[in-house]
């Protein structure tokens, strides 16, 4: 198949350099891809990446970034774009960023547009589907968190909640990255029970987002934002309040236990989703396998961290220790030493 780098010369700078700029570690499992789904799949979370920019652009109002992000949503309710609409989100955005890449994205954002509606009207419509979902979930942090720091904390009311906001987030993906599989990759369509793939694909993305908001948890806390619901809270006898504080690790643990335990359940199904791509199809088979064996990783260093309460405590996977995870998986990803290499970083979590 072609490469994600034979793609003309504007596609190859977006889907190469911007996303290297803005990605390292999604620009691997996009260069992993079968060339006939990389623009697509690149495209959507370049559109993704640059809402999140939007959203989180801290040097801009709240309000003003509510509207711009119902501005770029608007961009994928029609068959066409509003390219002076797109100009205007650029010129309002690009001066605030000061991370070089996503700056770089901001630029290129109407570039982007270009390349999207080159595309054949499914695979628009399947960007068009997936991408107002994203902004939905950011529009929803902008709306259930009004404050930016621990002073203004609030939380999601619910369990529920927090099964919504993971699938607006990541769940979503799983569904689009299902369809797009199976729109172009004939042994999918032969192998694959697409209804039932969308299923576990959404489990799968939701898993992955719950790994990031319990890795990041003090972070967000002192944004003003508490993703761990009153409800689960309230059972352990915790306020979100309580959170601020390290000390409270010990009440928390069952509560960090419980959503451990539930990121593992959907991670169990985003393996299967993984493993029940045909063999021949390594590629995609390890472009599914490296976020979910890092993801494994990352609940292991959550589960063995002595306090997660603790702003001071930085937990991240060394670029080495994810390319060792590459490694493995490349070597082991068509053979039973794949499943057990996934069965031992599975046991360790617990």
């Amino acid at each position: 198949m072609k490469s994600m780098m034979d793609e003309n010369s504007v596609e190859q700078y977006l889907l190469h350099d911007v996303l290297k700029q803005v990605s390292r570690s999604f620009y691997l499992t996009l260069a992993v891809l079968p060339g006939c789904v990389a623009k697509q799949v690149g495209l959507a979370y370049l559109f993704a990446r640059a809402a999140d920019t939007i959203a989180d652009a801290g040097r801009m109002d709240r309000g003003a970034r509510a509207a711009l992000l119902g501005q770029l949503k608007l961009q994928f309710v029609g068959e066409t774009c509003n390219q002076e609409t797109i100009s205007t989100i650029q010129a309002l955005t690009i001066p605030r960023q000061e991370h070089p890449g996503e700056r770089t994205l901001l630029e290129h954002l109407d570039r982007c547009f270009h390349v999207y509606e080159d595309l054949s009207p499914d695979d628009r419509a399947e960007i068009r589907h997936v991408l107002p979902i994203l902004i939905s979930g950011m529009e929803m942090d902008l709306d259930r968190f009004p404050g930016e720091s621990g002073a203004a904390l609030a939380a999601l009311p619910s369990l529920e909640d927090l099964d919504d906001y993971t699938y607006r987030i990541a769940g979503c993906v799983g569904e689009f990255w299902t369809n797009i599989m199976y729109a172009h990759l004939p042994r999918i369509r032969r192998t694959w029970d697409r209804e039932a793939k969308i299923r576990t694909g959404i489990r799968f993305g939701k898993g992955l987002q719950l790994t990031n908001i319990l890795k990041d948890l003090s972070t967000d806390l002192r944004r003003g934002r508490c993703y761990v619901p009153l409800e689960l809270l309230a059972q352990a006898g915790l306020t979100p309040a309580d959170l601020l504080d390290a000390r409270s690790m010990s009440g928390f643990s069952p509560v960090l236990h419980a959503l451990v335990q539930t990121a593992l359940a959907h991670l169990d199904q985003g393996w299967l989703y993984a493993t029940s791509i045909p063999r021949r199809d390594l590629r995609l088979r390890l472009a599914c396998m490296w976020p979910i064996l890092i993801a494994l990783k990352t609940l292991h260093l959550l589960t063995t961290c002595d306090n997660l309460l603790d702003p001071t405590r930085k937990l991240k996977i060394s670029r080495w220790e994810v390319y060792r995870i590459i490694a493995a998986s490349t070597l082991t990803g068509t053979t039973s030493a794949g499943t057990a290499y996934w069965g031992h970083l599975r046991k360790a979590v617990g």
